[in-house]
This record gives structure tokens, C-alpha cells and sequence, in this order.
């Protein structure tokens, strides 16, 4: 059995106080498998996006302990975790969140620049991720100049391109048309099986988590059967 990337035990996340108190998540407790890819599904405001806030230390707990890679997140200062999501941790979104003045080339290496690596080796990088993504005739187009489905190739390769252990991917087909979504969904399956990644899929499609190892429901802040 491979080894947990992610625990998470007894994980609350309140907002507000007194009578506007609001209980995001309740009592999570969860495994996540190094090289799993993991969909949580649920209907709007169930927590889904909270937990991955949570989970990736953008969001701070109430109560409980997260665990990334052996690490206790609540033990880590703001400064550590930033580095350490530098480092280890992909996100993609629904909106995409690409830079509109940058070409798909630029987008890609910025994480790898700001992570100190040389500018050519980050730039041969950043090509060559969106070379395998099918994208090597787009290199130098900005987000305007791409279609929908070709700005979400270029934001998975923008959170993939540092190899992290984690990928956190909050919606990444919501604003797409069938046929890029399943594109969309194949790539993100290809590369957690090529390159091992553990990737984490908030999402309301139900075909893109039966492309997914496992699925987790959500209702009211915590995990259904």
C-alpha cells in the first residue's frame, strides 16, 4: 500500500462568531495515497473548496492536524509554507488564473523562476511541458489568443511543470464544453500516472471522478457514504 501524502484527522474550519458562526468542515478525517487521484464531489457550498484551502495551507484550521508529506502543517511558519507550496504543491483552477500579458511559455515558467531556477533552463522546461501537452504550436500565444480548453492546458502545465507531490485541482472542467473537459480530464489522468503525482480533483462531474481512483462525498462540511 503506498504511503499516505496526505492526512488529515479530526480537521474543523469555522467561520464567523456567536450567532453568525458558520462550520465549513467538521471532523475531516482523510488519506490520500502518494500517486492517488482522488475526486471529492458534493453540491455547492459543501465545503469542497474550504477543504482544499485547508488542506494545501492557504486556509488556517480551528481544530485538528494536517499532515503533507510527513509534515505538520500547523508546526510550519507562514514563510515555510509558502516555500513549501513553491516547491511541492500544483494548483489548478476553474478560472485558469493565467496572466493575460504573458504568452503560454511565460505563464508556465514563472513558478520555476521564482523558485530560482536559471531563466533557459526554466524556459526549456516550461516548452517542453507544454510541448507534451500538445500545445507546442501555442508556445508563444498569450490567454486571448487560446481557446478554453488550450488556457486549462496551459494552467495544468503551469502546476505541474515543477513536479510537485501534491496537485490540487479546484473545478478544473467547470468552464469548459464536453470535449475539452474530457481532454482536460485524460491529460490530468495521464500525468498522475506518468509522473506519480498525487492529484486531488474538486468537482461536479461525475465523469471526471470515474476517472479517478477513488471518490469522496461531500454534504454540510464533512465526508457522506
Amino acid at each position: 500500500m503506498p504511503e499516505p501524502v496526505v492526512i488529515g484527522r479530526d480537521v474543523w474550519k469555522l467561520y464567523g462568531t456567536g450567532d453568525t458562526e458558520i462550520t465549513a468542515l467538521r471532523a475531516i478525517n482523510i488519506e490520500i495515497s502518494r500517486g492517488e487521484m482522488l475526486a471529492i464531489m458534493g453540491p455547492s457550498g459543501c465545503g469542497k473548496t474550504t477543504l482544499l484551502n485547508c488542506f494545501s495551507g492557504l486556509d488556517e484550521i480551528n481544530r485538528g492536524q494536517i499532515w503533507l508529506e510527513g509534515v505538520d502543517l500547523h508546526s510550519m511558519t507562514d514563510r515555510a509554507k509558502s516555500e513549501y507550496r513553491a516547491r511541492r504543491v500544483g494548483f489548478v483552477f476553474q478560472a485558469y488564473n493565467l496572466l493575460p500579458v504573458l504568452s503560454a511559455t511565460e505563464n508556465v515558467e514563472m513558478p520555476l523562476l521564482i523558485g530560482g531556477l536559471p531563466g533557459r533552463e526554466a524556459r526549456e522546461r516550461a516548452r517542453a511541458m507544454l510541448t507534451e501537452l500538445g500545445l507546442g504550436d501555442r508556445l508563444d500565444r498569450r490567454p486571448s489568443e487560446l481557446s478554453g480548453g488550450q488556457q486549462q492546458r496551459v494552467s495544468l502545465a503551469r502546476a505541474l511543470v515543477g513536479h510537485p507531490a501534491i496537485v490540487w485541482a479546484d473545478e478544473p472542467t467547470g468552464n469548459l464544453d464536453e470535449g475539452d473537459s474530457r481532454q482536460v480530464t485524460a491529460l490530468l489522468r495521464h500525468l498522475n500516472k506518468t509522473y506519480e503525482q498525487t492529484i486531488v480533483v474538486v468537482t461536479h462531474d461525475a465523469t471526471v471522478a470515474s476517472e479517478c481512483d477513488r471518490t469522496l462525498h461531500m454534504r454540510d462540511g464533512q465526508f457522506v457514504s
